[in-house]
Order: structure tokens, then C-alpha cells, then sequence
């Protein structure tokens, strides 16, 4: 069951869904708009492997706005710090993002239920465009779970800004 936009904003009032700042012309129909933060993260190497932790160079978003281009991945952030012991966030590109070639999570869009932190974004352009910071970029929905309800303790827990892949520790796992 989706939350409406009303319903998500009683439960931000009740403190069972975070969304802090909260402004209430972000909220549309059936979710939440949040904005860009303040900077990127993009990868050093060319080449990516999956067993090898990468490197990272911060790029900051002038106000006069970041062009970004194909071929290339951008790891931003949310400025808002949202998420829910209660409920399961996905997020999606906003449709006026879309319509512009703007991928905003790549595949990752389902949010673990306990996960309250500014959540990483995986920003990828089809052709060059300019994205700006606090710019509305995508939209958060709520589920409300069926079963017991466990919540997300991993490695991207308690993040503040963009966070790289931590895959290679999968690799540490197996042995």
C-alpha cells in the first residue's frame, strides 16, 4: 500500500517517516520531491573493478549549475536526510528529470526500511545536461511492509553525503 501525500505528511508529523527539512510544497499526490545536494562524487579510474575499493575525486555544483556528461557516472546525494523505521522508501527521477535523458538512481531505488540518512543518488546523463544544486531532481514514495520488520544495518548506514560502491567488501565475505 502507497502512502498519499497527506498521509505522508502525518506521519512525518507523528515522527514515523524523516524528512527533515520538510517543506510542504514538495509534497505531490502520493509522495515527496527532494533536491540535490550541494556536490558530486565521481570515479578516478576508467575502469571500474568490482573486488577493488575506488578512488573518488569531489566536484562541487557552482550555482551557476554542473554540466554532466554520458558516459560517465555522478554519484550525488539528497539534501534532505529522509527514511523510515515504518515504511519502505523507493525513489524515483522526477518525469521532468527523465524527459531531459537524467537517470537518477540507475537501479538503485528501493530504499531498506530503517535506512535514515541523505541517500545516494547515481546520476547518469543520456546526453550532456546541467543539473543545479537544491534543484527538485526526484521523488520518494512510502510502501507500508507486510511481515516482521527488520531494519537495515549495512555498510551505507548513517551516510551524510554520496557514497561509492562498496561491492569489493562482498569479496572480503566469501573468503
Amino acid at each position: 500500500m502507497i502512502l498519499t501525500g497527506s498521509e505522508i505528511k502525518q506521519r512525518v508529523e507523528l515522527g514515523e517517516i524523516v524528512i527533515t527539512p520538510f517543506n510542504e510544497n514538495q509534497l505531490n499526490p502520493n509522495s515527496y520531491n527532494f533536491r540535490l545536494g550541494d556536490y558530486l562524487f565521481v570515479y578516478r579510474n576508467n575502469i571500474l573493478d568490482t573486488r577493488v575499493q575506488q578512488p573518488t575525486e569531489r566536484i562541487d555544483i557552482p550555482e551557476e549549475g554542473l554540466l554532466i556528461e554520458p558516459d560517465k557516472v555522478y554519484l550525488g546525494f539528497i539534501k534532505e536526510k529522509m527514511g523510515s523505521n515504518y515504511f519502505v522508501p523507493i525513489i524515483n527521477g522526477r518525469s521532468s528529470t527523465g524527459r531531459l535523458g537524467l537517470f537518477v538512481h540507475i537501479t538503485a531505488n528501493l530504499i531498506d526500511i530503517g535506512s535514515i540518512n541523505n541517500w545516494t543518488l547515481q546520476l547518469h546523463a543520456v546526453q550532456p545536461v546541467i543539473i543545479y544544486r537544491n534543484m527538485l531532481i526526484g521523488q520518494v514514495t512510502f510502501w507500508k511492509p507486510l511481515g516482521k520488520i527488520v531494519l537495515y544495518d549495512g555498510k551505507y548506514k548513517g551516510s551524510t553525503g554520496p557514497e561509492p560502491s562498496q561491492i569489493y567488501r562482498d569479496f572480503e565475505v566469501e573468503g
